[in-house]
């Protein structure tokens, strides 16, 4: 199958018949042989009802539906495991990404030899205050501390190389993080393509201010994560060390000036303190590095989500 379209969705039943008949007009131009998965987030709405009927008028239209709420992550990532396409496309179900995109970020994947390319919404339709100037701090951090020089890492319109789909895992609230994902998984040939920003036709946004605190705590957790995530001993390892190292060189130093000096006291000195609470800490942060490296060993259900139904999908 040359693509895979996953479109994760939550209350959106009155988009989802004219966003695929776009997707449908555009990929049959281009004669590709193709799936749309739509991931039913825990709608309220009659989306799933939508999906199905959408299925029974074409078969290459793909249904799944979480029986709560997850998120976007999650609804990526089991869209991600059911994809078959050769390229994976993703994009928001609200209207605002454009499937004329579509043919162009493919070339990008196949021809241009792109492991990832993720849309910049360079012409934004969005509330300035609340969305564009967080999103403007939120991309130069994230640029800064992954070293991916990309203008927009949460843009939804992506594409991907299908190697890259089933290498990463997607979970928590890491969707707006995949490229950092992609990056340390190895794969480095990452491009960014200029894309159309629609006004929203139906609905309204289902993300509120939350997004950006959330958005800056997964930053570092994602960082911490892709350098130590299989080894933590060394990031608790070294600090622990250094600590304890701090706390047992002033302890020597307090114990060979009583030796010298009787009547030196060392218990009523904050340096006694000082020290106590470093060698602690050391220890600490060294037993917190085996629990780490015990915890990387074992299994992870991180990845479990409880389905409801699902159409067209094994």
């Amino acid at each position: 199958m040359n693509l895979s379209i996953v479109i994760p969705l939550k209350d959106e039943a009155e988009s989802l018949p004219e966003l695929c008949a776009w997707i449908e007009r555009v990929v049959n131009e281009q004669q590709l042989s193709y799936e749309i998965i739509l991931v039913d987030d825990g709608s309220t709405d009659d989306s799933w009802k939508v999906i199905k009927e959408l299925r029974s008028a074409n078969s290459n239209i793909k249904g799944i539906r979480f029986q709560r709420n997850y998120g976007k992550s999650a609804a990526l990532n089991e869209g991600f495991k059911a994809a078959l396409g050769e390229v994976v496309i993703t994009m928001d179900a609200d209207l605002q990404d454009s499937p004329d995109e579509i043919p162009e970020l493919y070339k990008m994947i196949t021809a241009d030899g792109f492991d990832l390319v993720s849309g910049w919404k360079k012409v934004r339709y969005d509330n300035t205050l609340t969305k564009n100037i967080p999103s403007k701090l939120f991309n130069a951090a994230t640029r800064k501390m992954s070293g991916i020089y990309l203008h927009d890492f949460n843009c939804g319109l992506k594409a991907y190389n299908g190697r890259v789909v089933k290498s990463i895992e997607v979970y928590g609230e890491m969707h707006r993080y995949i490229p950092v994902l992609a990056k340390w998984a190895g794969f480095r040939n990452i491009g960014e393509k200029v894309v159309e920003h629609r006004k929203r036709k139906y609905g309204v946004t289902k993300f509120g201010w939350d997004r950006f605190v959330n958005g800056f705590l997964d930053l570092a957790t994602i960082t911490f994560v892709g350098k130590f995530g299989k080894r933590p001993m060394h990031f608790f390892g070294l600090w622990g060390s250094l600590f304890f190292l701090l706390g047992f060189g002033i302890s020597a130093y307090l114990v060979i000036a009583k030796l010298v000096d009787f009547n030196f006291s060392i218990t009523n000195r904050p340096t006694f303190f000082i020290a106590l609470v470093a060698m602690v800490i050391g220890t600490q942060l060294f037993l917190a590095g085996f629990i780490g490296e015990l915890i990387s060993r074992s299994s992870s259900e991180r990845n479990f989500y409880l389905i409801g139904e699902k159409a067209g999908i094994e």
